[in-house]
């Protein structure tokens, strides 16, 4: 049996406004020919199909035009979970008419924790899944009135590892010998590497587990959250797929990856990661004015089928204002364009105010970052009162998930 783990599509992202639907698009057709080149039996999806809780009609198009074409290939079963930009509603809806299609969904998480667990055959092989969702504080943890935040931290965590431990027990329950038992997750485990674009998905360090904390139980544990491939802890067999396109100037420097697994005679017998071609080219370039400049003319972009996005970094510490119109005139005729100017170590710019008449859009700038800005301007230290800044990001957390 071969199955393929992949994580964070977060299809409808758009990369500093720009749409980013044509490498997507490129992705899930490249996905499609490897599930038939590696004759893939088990498709498992660990979180943040959309990027938004309200997808766009061209987004759903993508995924359920993705999932049909799935019929024509050896998939027989594939497994999806819900992530924090998910909406569980969004993603269960279609639950029944896919579960006739052996697509099987969990948006959030169930009470009944046998709803997260499939049994799958495929020939003489098996599989157990444990599918596990984004898990909202709301869904797994009992609120305790007068709880202090530390408590409020203690007791989600206990409850995080206690459903993945019931998932666990359940599927040893079902469990003939030495059947393969995975799990799925999407979530921030210790460890692990992060970029720009992943939104902190806990208040403080609330939730954060390490690779000690899933059952050993799990002989693999495909985990959504994370954009950079990467394993956990040092275990081999937890691991976090990464985005299959870059999502942030952040992810530049590593290739975009999905892990093959293979069974036989009930054992796992290869994890492979598989990388992903680079469907659209995004680069970041660095040096004073008129060394980006040139640097931006040698760019080739004529072998390249989409637009090359390029992040401009000015090393200058000099108040002098750039004109970022004259980086754009630059490759005007190019198969290329700029996308974001930043200026490296810039200390002129004070307050809240002045950083965002610095700064090209003012969308550019995450909630975080105005709260830090506001909060320096205002002279208070987040560093003395570290529950304002877990307040805020709880709060930040509340509106994203409505």
């Amino acid at each position: 049996m071969k199955l393929l783990h992949t994580a964070d599509w977060h299809l409808g992202h758009r990369l500093h406004e720009h749409s980013q639907y044509e490498e997507q698009l490129l992705f899930l057709q490249w996905l499609l020919e490897q599930i038939t080149a590696l004759n893939i039996d088990i498709l498992l999806i660990s979180g943040d199909i959309y990027d938004t809780g309200v997808p766009s009609t061209q987004s759903q198009k993508m995924y359920y035009d993705f999932l049909i074409s799935l019929q024509k290939t050896s998939c027989t079963h594939v497994v999806i979970t819900g992530g924090n930009h998910d909406a569980p509603g969004t993603i269960n809806a279609p639950k029944s008419l896919l579960q006739a299609l052996s697509i099987h969904v969990v948006g959030k998480a169930m009470e009944d924790i046998s709803e997260e667990i499939f049994e799958l055959v495929v020939g003489d092989e098996e599989v157990v899944i444990a599918a596990v969702p984004y898990l909202r504080d709301q869904d797994i943890r009992r609120a305790v009135a007068g709880e202090t935040f530390d408590q409020i931290n203690d007791r989600y965590k206990k409850a995080l590892v206690n459903h993945y431990t019931q998932a666990a027990d359940y599927c040893i329950s079902l469990q003939k010998i030495d059947t393969p038992i995975i799990a799925m997750g999407h979530l921030f485990a210790i460890g692990g590497s992060t970029s720009d674009s992943e939104q902190n998905i806990y208040v403080g360090t609330l939730g954060h587990i390490g690779a000690e904390d899933f059952p050993k139980t799990f002989d693999y544990v495909a985990l959504g959250h994370l954009h950079r491939p990467q394993i956990v802890g040092g275990c081999e067999h937890i691991r976090y797929s990464g985005s299959p396109n870059v999502l942030s100037f952040s992810e530049i420097g590593y290739d975009k990856k999905v892990v093959a697994l293979e069974t036989k005679k009930n054992t796992i017998i290869a994890m492979e990661e598989v990388v992903i071609p680079t469907f659209r080219k995004v680069l970041r370039i660095k040096g004073k004015p008129e060394e980006c400049i040139i640097k931006l003319q040698e760019i080739d972009g004529s072998s390249n089928a989409l637009t090359i996005w390029v992040e401009v970094v000015l090393d200058i510490t000099s108040g002098v204002p750039i004109d970022h119109s004259d980086f754009s005139k630059v490759v005007a005729d190019l198969n290329i364009e700029v996308l974001k100017v930043t200026v490296k170590n810039q200390r002129t710019i004070q307050g809240l105010e002045q950083l965002i008449d610095h700064t090209r859009s003012i969308k550019e700038l995450s909630p975080l970052e105005v709260f830090k800005s506001k909060c320096q301007e205002e002279s208070v230290d987040l560093e003395e009162h570290p529950e304002l800044l877990d307040a805020f990001q709880e709060i930040v957390n509340m509106v994203r998930e409505k």
